[in-house]
């Protein structure tokens, strides 16, 4: 079998047993608002927000970086020519 396959397969296993150990109900609340849901469930969605966050605060910081260096090559456009 493929490594890779092998691996996905270990991840998805610990995934389901993690699942099956906590699916007690947990009460979150937040300002007004209060929901009841699995602890895995909640997890996920914490991880999958956080991630989601990271991803989007990644994307823009490097593009801010591209615009800035993109603005330095406008100003003076010997910058980026070989002599």
């Amino acid at each position: 079998m493929n490594f890779k396959i092998i691996l996905l397969m270990i991840i998805a296993g610990l995934a389901v047993l993690f699942i099956i150990q906590n699916v007690s109900a947990v009460t979150v609340g937040i300002f007004f608002w209060k929901i009841s849901l699995s602890l895995a469930l909640l997890i996920f969605f914490v991880l999958t927000i956080g991630f989601a966050i990271g991803w989007f605060l990644h994307s823009f910081l490097s593009y801010q970086k591209v615009k800035k260096e993109v603005a330095e090559i406008q100003r003076d456009p010997g910058i980026g020519k070989k002599k």
